[in-house]
């Protein structure tokens, strides 16, 4: 039993017809009949009733068809992981990440991924890390960046880096004589805040559950821009990634004091086949956080 005679009996099944399975495959009819005879011969069964230009199938070719069909179906899958290993020079990763890691941590990485490697494409989208998570597995992205993946059932993933979290406050904010601040003191505030479903909201909504605290939240939006356009004018305060203000000369950045982390992992889906360009561009982020 081989895979020509498995597709040879597969599109007489379902074609119902030796004369149309072989228009499709793209042969003459005696061959088709030929492979099918042959695989009859090796299993010792009957797989197809043969009336006049009728075919159908025998007890035997109905238990075999949907086998056939699995092995068919699985080398046509390998056969489409080998050719997305074979050519880098066509290759495109699609990759997903948070708003405020695309936006401060991501765009000199990837100008510096493309200088170096000019034929590869990066597609590139902006979601919560539950979003993210949801397109890993049904294969939307290729690669994702996640805040805190921690045992994801379904996931690989390699740690990236560990950016510290800060209260972010207007220079004209009462609180910007400070130079730190703790949890207890940020909940008593008004908030501009991701909307739900970002990791950063929804860690922000257990420490403040933890203290007793009710998040006074007068803001929601995901465009950093605008939260940090708040944040100036003194509307509301927030806790971002120290990177999203560092260097900005309108906004005070306060150190909490128990220090927060946000671990950034990349990720993939386990046991899908990384294309090349995946790897290299996988090899390339882990090179620049050696």
């Amino acid at each position: 039993m081989d895979l020509r005679q498995l597709r040879n009996f597969v599109m007489v099944a379902e074609h119902a017809s030796f004369t149309r399975a072989a228009k499709v495959l793209g042969v003459a009819q005696p061959a088709v009949s030929t492979a099918i005879k042959k695989l009859e011969t090796d299993l010792g069964l009957v797989l197809l009733h043969r009336q006049d230009k009728r075919v159908q199938l025998t007890a035997e070719g109905k238990e075999l068809l949907p086998h056939a069909q699995a092995i068919l179906q699985r080398v046509e899958q390998a056969t489409q992981a080998m050719a997305r290993l074979r050519d880098l020079d066509r290759g495109e990763v699609r990759i997903a990440l948070p708003g405020m890691v695309g936006s401060y941590y991501f765009p000199a990485l990837l100008m510096a991924f493309h200088h170096r490697y000019p034929e590869l494409k990066l597609s590139l989208c902006e979601a919560g890390t539950k979003e993210i998570l949801g397109m890993l597995e049904r294969d939307e992205v290729d690669i994702g960046i996640i805040i805190d993946p921690g045992e994801h059932a379904g996931l690989e993933t390699l740690p990236l880096t560990r950016p510290e979290m800060i209260a972010a406050v207007g220079l004209e904010h009462p609180l910007a004589k400070q130079d730190s601040i703790d949890w207890d003191e940020f909940f008593q505030h008004e908030l501009v805040m991701f909307k739900d479903g970002y990791y950063h909201r929804e860690l922000v909504n257990e420490l403040a559950q933890a203290r007793g605290f009710q998040p006074d939240i007068a803001f929601e939006t995901n465009l950093i821009e605008l939260i940090r356009s708040i944040v100036r004018q003194g509307f509301a305060i927030t806790t971002v990634l120290d990177m999203v203000v560092k260097g900005d000369p309108e906004i005070k950045a306060l150190r909490f004091k128990e220090p927060m982390y946000m671990d950034l992992h990349v990720g993939w889906k386990s046991g899908r086949a990384l294309t090349q360009a995946d790897r290299t561009f996988l090899d390339f982020l882990l090179e620049q956080n050696a």
